[in-house]
């Protein structure tokens, strides 16, 4: 969990050492915040967290040390938050009200590489109060078990049984991809060496946990943004070195950078324990996302062109620095000899020449900038609809993108 879990919390001492609750106040006043944005309207959690810290100040003088800081400053929290329901004239308090916290991810730390989605709004309203509270403790107010136990009065042994027992229902009510999705990124990848031997060595287990690892981290983001879930399981093949590569993708003459590509639904990359003098260990996982990214965008839309794959693919996975494309650029872009959409369809070793890469992503980055997300998502679908999306033509709208890069 990402929380501040600390084993010897800092508190006021008897004469009140207001220094040490500044710190206890940043350490735990995202975590107060959440619950009450839960327990509340989360325009007032704000305000109602500082209410929490100025009541706990004001009371330092009852916590016994023997306890859980955090708990006790979370009692102060429920009452406050039950104060509003009353204040409110509320005739019933309502548990939760998820409506502001929909397509939440939550990691699991006791199910390794799993992912769950949950569309709070409509999910968690299968759960009866308890179960709905436990499960927003734990992966929304980040609270530990220990921590979970004390709040609901229940052994922590029992806290994580009824954790289990809530998922695994959630699990079976709703359907995948849809209010919940519980996978393992192995359900969605596997991974192929290409090589003579089949022998797993140290290195090459390496290898395959940290492209699950690489993956896992952007998977789930990157389908959640693009609002598309992947149409078949996607194969990872691993070729030992550049130019075995190189032979099996068709390209022997391939320059050094070209590390990987996909076909249908098979990525082929190059091991990144030998990535040849062009790339490193790191830099062909990142690549592995922007291949992925790729793939994903020509599985939402075959037709979409080179210049939104390529530059989706390096603006997710990062693999390009902002100091190495503003150096690269910069004379192409001095000398106004930019490329137009059209050029950037190039499917020739000629892309790399023209910094193809490079303004691609710098097309992605332009249209999210200005235009949105949403925008982006329509030239995927739509690559065409320029007046349509952009209310410009494409001539007009390469007009306001070379004037964004020359002010960059």
């Amino acid at each position: 969990m990402s929380g501040a879990h600390d084993k010897n919390p800092v508190y006021p001492d008897e004469q009140g050492n207001i220094k040490k609750f500044e710190i206890t106040y940043d350490q735990y006043r995202k975590r107060i915040c959440k619950y009450l944005s839960l327990k509340v309207n989360p325009m007032v959690a704000d305000d109602l967290t500082q209410q929490v810290f100025l009541k706990a100040i004001e009371n330092i003088h009852t916590f016994k040390e023997n306890s859980s800081l955090f708990t006790w400053i979370f009692k102060i929290a429920q009452n406050i938050a039950k104060n509003e329901f009353r204040s409110l004239s509320r005739k019933k308090e309502i548990p939760y009200d998820f409506t502001g916290y929909e397509s939440q991810s939550i990691s699991l730390d006791f199910a390794k590489n799993v992912e769950i989605r949950i569309d709070i709004s409509s999910a968690l309203k299968k759960l009866n109060e308890l179960d709905q509270q436990v499960i927003s403790l734990r992966f929304f107010v980040d609270c530990t078990l220990s921590e979970i136990s004390k709040i609901v009065g229940m052994r922590e042994s029992a806290v994580k049984n009824r954790l289990y027992r809530s998922l695994e229902k959630l699990r079976r009510e709703l359907k995948e991809w849809g209010d919940i999705a519980i996978m393992s990124i192995q359900d969605m990848i596997s991974i192929v060496n290409k090589s003579e031997t089949n022998d797993m060595t140290v290195s090459l287990k390496k290898v395959h946990q940290d492209l699950f690892d690489e993956l896992k981290d952007n998977v789930e983001r990157i389908t959640l943004k693009y609002k598309h879930q992947p149409s078949r399981k996607i194969i990872i093949e691993i070729y030992p070195d550049l130019p075995t590569f190189h032979q099996a993708v068709g390209e022997e003459n391939a320059p050094n950078w070209f590390m990987g590509t996909f076909e249908e639904n098979y990525l082929k990359i190059v091991s990144p324990l030998n990535p040849g003098p062009e790339h490193t260990y790191q830099s062909i996982l990142k690549s592995t996302v922007h291949l992925f990214t790729m793939w994903l965008i020509t599985d939402i839309n075959p037709l979409a062109p080179k210049w939104a794959r390529q530059g989706i693919g390096g603006y997710e996975s990062k693999g390009m620095s902002e100091e190495f494309i503003k150096n690269s650029t910069l004379d192409t872009i001095h000398n106004l000899v930019i490329p137009s959409f059209q050029e950037l369809n190039n499917d020739t070793w000629d892309f790399e020449t023209m910094k193809g890469f490079q303004f691609s992503y710098l097309i992605v980055e332009f249209i999210v900038d200005k235009y949105g997300l949403d925008a982006l998502n329509k030239v995927i679908r739509n690559p065409n609809g320029f007046n349509e999306i952009f209310q410009c033509s494409e001539s007009e709208l390469h007009e306001q993108w070379v004037e964004y890069v020359r002010n960059k």
